[in-house]
């Protein structure tokens, strides 16, 4: 495997983490949904976790945190792009708008911390010696949670946007209620509300 690009690809997972800490703290001054700011102050917890982590993968392995590369000056931008959009939004005086502007963002972060982490599980898997160790070890700690963070968030995302345009919402979204973690299960709370939104009944059977 390219050894550079491995510690590239270390490097901007963990910017994209200390990212989503930035846009989970401007999300959270977003949200106007109980249920919805619960869930961001639970995923923030775990991204500053995500962070602290990845910082030790980089010890472990001789990666000094501090270092920049181009990509990861990418990666730092788009999240302060989030961020600015965010803050954009809520100066605009629209609570229901700033929260669908924040919940896009979310979903942005999160798309970038998924990719990473299953290529992480990618790098793990056909490593051998002391990164095989240490990337696994971080990989199972958090791939499961960025699943969560990612099929839930883009949940929340297209139920709050049905619910602004005055159509019949699930809130939670099924993704919620379901406990989604993998895209098949996402695909099939997708699906069960799409089903439900045809009879006109907008709580899936396998929802309730």
């Amino acid at each position: 495997m390219n050894e550079s690009q491995i510690v590239e690809l270390i490097l901007q997972s963990l910017e994209a983490e200390k990212g989503g800490v930035q846009v989970y703290l401007a999300a959270l001054e977003c949200a106007i949904n109980e249920q919805l700011r619960e869930e961001w102050q639970v995923y923030l917890a775990e991204t500053e976790q995500h962070v602290a982590t990845l910082t030790v993968v980089c010890e472990s392995l001789d990666i000094d945190p501090d270092t920049d590369t181009p990509g990861r000056a990418v990666v730092r931008c788009i999240g302060e792009a989030l961020v600015q959009a965010m803050e954009i939004a809520k100066e605009a005086g629209d609570p229901v708008a700033a929260e669908l502007v924040a919940c896009e963002c979310v979903v942005f972060a999160e798309t970038k911390d998924h990719a990473d982490w299953e290529l992480i599980g990618q790098v793990a898997k056909n490593s051998e010696g002391r990164t095989a160790t240490v990337l696994l070890a971080a990989y199972e700690e958090i791939e499961e949670k960025e699943d969560s963070h990612l099929y839930h968030s883009k949940g929340w995302c297209r139920e709050l946007w049905i619910q602004a345009l005055g159509l019949d919402a699930v809130l939670p979204p099924p993704e919620e209620r379901m406990k989604v973690k993998t895209a098949i299960g996402a695909a099939k709370a997708q699906a069960g509300v799409r089903n439900a939104r045809r009879v006109g009944d907008t709580e899936p059977s396998s929802a309730r």
